[in-house]
């Protein structure tokens, strides 16, 4: 069977995506495509966005791979699953073209895979006009997929339409980390990709990438959408993220992100990093490193931080079930201390409502003394699958994610420091569903 995993040419203007909006590797689809290509399949990976395609020409290249079924993701990579954007416009675009381009042809099976096919299905299977939707990280079920219709009421972790009756077999899957392969990119891909997420001490000279170290989180923090995905906390074996890491070196990546919610200290794998030549990101809770720790990270090559503090306060740190073990001192200690291993260093501060906004801008002008850089509060987006949405609302409906954004544009007049202009709602932003 052939399989084309479509990742679209994102673009963002008027949305109100917190991600990065440079191209990143499409993680998931490299384990699919290795999962797939194990199991005899052929498969393309049409990435408009890492290689600068149209719509247009996104689709003549999936045409004349003359695929059985087409996968698009509702997301740019599994590094934004928590953050995507909150509209379906850019695959709806990208869908008309591929149905424009195969018009004359036998249609393949469309699969919708990502958050939004995790969190609200039905809505977007009717959006995006799809045959089968994803419940939780893909990998392991697309090549389950090639069955056929038929084996489909057989096959966990979907969501298909039957006529006109939605049904939905089991639950959100979650992938075992321990049996995905170490991924490989062809050099093309690599040198394209000269972004390097997160880092801010100098200009890149040579190619980055990103690459897991885990998946999950045992931290259950209200703002994070993770309630139908990337729940359960996964570590990658040692030796698979080290083969991995490796072919990218060779290929002449000089730094990678790692993505890791949390990035928990392990000094069996900095230790590996020390004598290889690259630098590296992470993401983490700086409540759990001690100096000892920090002094190993700065040591292995780490160059940049982004600690989530989220509140200046306790009560508002509760109030997000944060859970830190520390106190705001001690956080700013840790992090003014971190500094002084590792050349860029966040502290990431929410919109929580708790919180004096001249304190605020006093503990962040005090971080910055010391180098530690503090953004601005950002305002919170209730997430569908996140727990703010379901105290707030209950379990994500339909209309979850229109719910959710006629919230934020009611509740603030300032937004993330990304924005260009006031976000636009759903019903601007995407087609209709007659399309």
């Amino acid at each position: 069977m052939r399989f084309a995993l479509v990742n679209p040419d994102w673009r963002f203007d008027g949305s109100i995506y917190f991600g990065c909006r440079e191209p990143h590797l499409p993680l998931e689809f490299g384990y699919s495509r290795a999962l797939l290509e194990r199991e005899g399949h052929e498969v393309l990976i049409a990435d408009g966005q890492l290689h600068e395609i149209n719509d247009e020409d996104l689709a003549g290249r999936v045409r004349a791979f003359e695929p059985d079924c087409v996968v698009i993701t509702t997301a740019p990579s599994y590094l934004f699953w928590r953050c995507a954007p909150p509209e379906l416009r850019v695959p709806q675009q990208t869908l008309r073209a591929l149905r424009g381009a195969l018009h004359d042809r036998q249609p393949p099976v469309v699969a919708v895979v990502g958050p939004h096919a995790s969190t609200t299905p039905g809505a977007a299977l009717r959006k995006l006009q799809a045959d089968v939707a994803v419940l939780g990280e893909c990998e392991e079920i697309l090549p389950r997929l090639a069955a056929g219709r038929a084996a489909w009421q057989d096959i966990p972790s979907i969501v298909y339409l039957a006529g006109s009756e939605l049904r939905v077999n089991g639950t959100p899957h979650a992938s075992d980390m321990a049996a995905l392969p170490a991924l490989t990119w062809s050099a093309e891909d690599v040198h394209r990709h000269r972004h390097h997420h997160h880092r801010f001490d100098r200009e890149p000279s040579s190619a980055g990438a990103e690459m897991e170290v885990s998946r999950g989180c045992p931290y259950h923090c209200t703002f994070c959408a993770k309630d139908n995905f990337r729940d359960d906390y996964r570590r990658r074996p040692m030796a698979t993220i080290l083969e991995e890491l490796d072919a990218l070196i060779a290929h002449g990546v000089e730094y990678v992100y790692f993505i890791d919610e949390i990035f928990l200290p392990n000094r069996e794998l900095l230790e590996t990093f020390v004598n290889r030549p690259f630098s590296f990101g992470i993401q983490t809770r700086i409540d759990l490193w001690n100096h000892g720790m920090l002094d190993l990270l700065g040591h292995a090559g780490c160059v940049s931080i982004e600690a989530g503090v989220e509140s200046i306060t306790v009560e508002g740190r509760n109030l997000l079930d944060k859970g830190s073990r520390l106190t705001t001192e001690q956080l700013a200690g840790r992090l003014i201390y971190a500094r002084g291993r590792v050349p860029f260093v966040q502290g990431n501060l929410l919109e929580a409502g708790t919180d004096d906004p001249r304190a605020v801008e006093a503990w962040r002008q005090r971080l910055q003394q010391f180098g530690v850089w503090a953004n601005k509060p950002v305002p919170m987006f209730p997430y569908p699958g996140s727990p703010d949405y379901t105290r707030r609302w209950g379990t994500p409906d339909d209309r979850a994610w229109e719910r959710a954004m006629e919230h934020y544009l009611a509740q603030f007049e300032e937004f993330s420091d990304i924005q260009d202009a006031r976000p636009r709602p759903l019903s601007e932003l995407e087609l209709s569903d007659a399309h």
